[in-house]
């Protein structure tokens, strides 16, 4: 299990303060400079690739927008490990490929503290061996993260069919 840096952050984080809707005629890349600029303005420019994510109750609500997810897998943004998200920003993030792990005791972790995930044992386990225990993930989703998301997945999913034939 590798290493990841947690930044923190707090509850109701919503797609504006991940997307915000003063860039969404830009690019990706263009958004993801911006995100979450209104709640941590260092983040976008600080995070690498790797990092993780740990906030409060009700991460993603708001809007439908894709971007929300897409700005932290643009970042390299490992995992957001919440109590709870936005049903529609749950989708969208599997879908592009990013990990959110339930996990009801997310707040206890600090920022910039060193953590592990074991999606195998469902717990985020911090440097003293405490773990945190998550809710499952479906292997599908698994499998859809580790693709890089479902656009990626169903393409080497046509491959492998192509190669087989």
């Amino acid at each position: 299990m590798s290493a990841h840096t947690v930044w923190k952050l707090g509850a109701d984080i919503d797609t504006d303060q991940l997307a915000p809707g003063a860039y969404m005629k830009l690019g990706l890349s263009d958004i993801a400079r911006h995100c979450l600029e209104g709640v941590r303005p260092d983040f976008a420019a600080r995070v690498r690739p790797g990092d993780v994510i740990a906030a409060g109750p009700n991460f993603g609500i708001g809007s439908s927008r894709e971007q929300a997810a897409g700005a932290l897998v643009e970042l390299g943004v490992r995992a957001v490990i919440a109590p709870s998200y936005s049903g529609l920003y749950f989708r969208n993030a599997f879908n592009l490929g990013l990990l959110l792990l339930t996990c009801p005791q997310a707040q206890l972790l600090e920022e910039g503290e060193s953590i592990a995930l074991d999606l195998p044992g469902r717990a985020v386990v911090r440097a003293d061996g405490q773990r945190l225990a998550c809710e499952p993930i479906p292997e599908f989703l698994l499998e859809m993260v580790q693709a890089g998301g479902l656009l990626a997945q169903l393409k080497q999913r046509m491959q492998a069919k192509r190669e087989a034939l």
